[in-house]
């Protein structure tokens, strides 16, 4: 088991890639708490899970301060320490820039970058005081890429990378590397809400949202899968030195060559 014994938090676990990223590192040895702004989704999945191995449920808004310290703080107590933290939670919103709402904008970059910052923050004061962790970022095609109606979403993913570079030059001598996943599109709620919301402001049919949008620029028109996701995660977390830091790794079917 590539994480046997090591304590991963996940945030925006409840569903989606999060939840596919704690069902991986619980097969492969990790005791995981489960973070999500929907406790009752939390409290599900980490259910669904239990027959694995040890899922903890943690209700978190990771752009409170408070909230993310507790839970972290919580998950220490609970299962020892944190040698793993995915910071996983992200929201959207479809708008051209001219008639973006100011309050739209701060949501999104509070949930990325906020949440981000936040926890990191809280995780490295016990990474630090054991001499080890890692951290991986959810970033996107995003993170390298420009679309059209993503304004706050492609700036908050592109922020994400320079988060990741400071915490691999500041952690590399307390033991901790941070990494970058960046998927293409992974037909998730989050992905599923955007394609009539895309249809409508394009002018496009649902279809062709998927098609001459989404998946146009992938080299075989398929969506990036929650596992194929997953399994970044588990080569970022699972890697026994530390000269993989600093870095990020497109999964996105060939949208995005690097």
């Amino acid at each position: 088991m590539r994480l046997k014994d090591q304590v991963a938090v996940i945030t925006g676990a409840g569903s989606g890639i999060g939840l596919e990223i704690a069902r991986t590192f619980l097969h492969e040895g990790a005791r995981v708490a489960i973070a999500d702004l929907d406790g009752g989704a939390a409290s599900r999945a980490a259910a669904e899970l239990s027959h694995t191995g040890q899922a903890i449920p943690i209700a978190m808004d990771v752009t409170r301060e408070d909230a993310v310290d507790a839970g972290i703080n919580h998950t220490v107590a609970t299962l020892g320490r944190i040698d793993i933290l995915v910071c996983n939670a992200g929201i959207q919103v479809i708008s051209p820039l001219e008639t973006l709402a100011l309050a739209d904008w701060h949501r999104v970059l509070a949930v990325h970058l906020d949440g981000a910052f936040l926890a990191t923050r809280a995780a490295l004061r016990h990474m630090y005081a054991q001499g080890r962790g890692c951290i991986i970022y959810m970033g996107s095609v995003h993170s390298k890429e420009a679309s059209v109606l993503k304004a706050p979403y492609v700036t908050a993913k592109h922020g994400l990378i320079g988060l990741a570079r400071v915490v691999a030059k500041e952690g590399a001598k307390h033991g901790v590397r941070a990494n970058v996943i960046c998927p293409g599109f992974v037909r998730t709620p989050l992905v599923e809400r955007q394609i009539p919301e895309q249809a409508k402001t394009l002018g496009l049919s649902e279809e062709d949202v998927v098609r001459k949008v989404m998946l146009k620029e992938t080299l075989d028109g398929e969506f990036t899968t929650t596992q194929d996701v997953a399994q970044a995660a588990l080569f970022f977390a699972s890697f026994e030195s530390g000269a993989l830091t600093g870095q990020s790794l497109v999964v996105s079917h060939g949208w995005s060559l690097q």
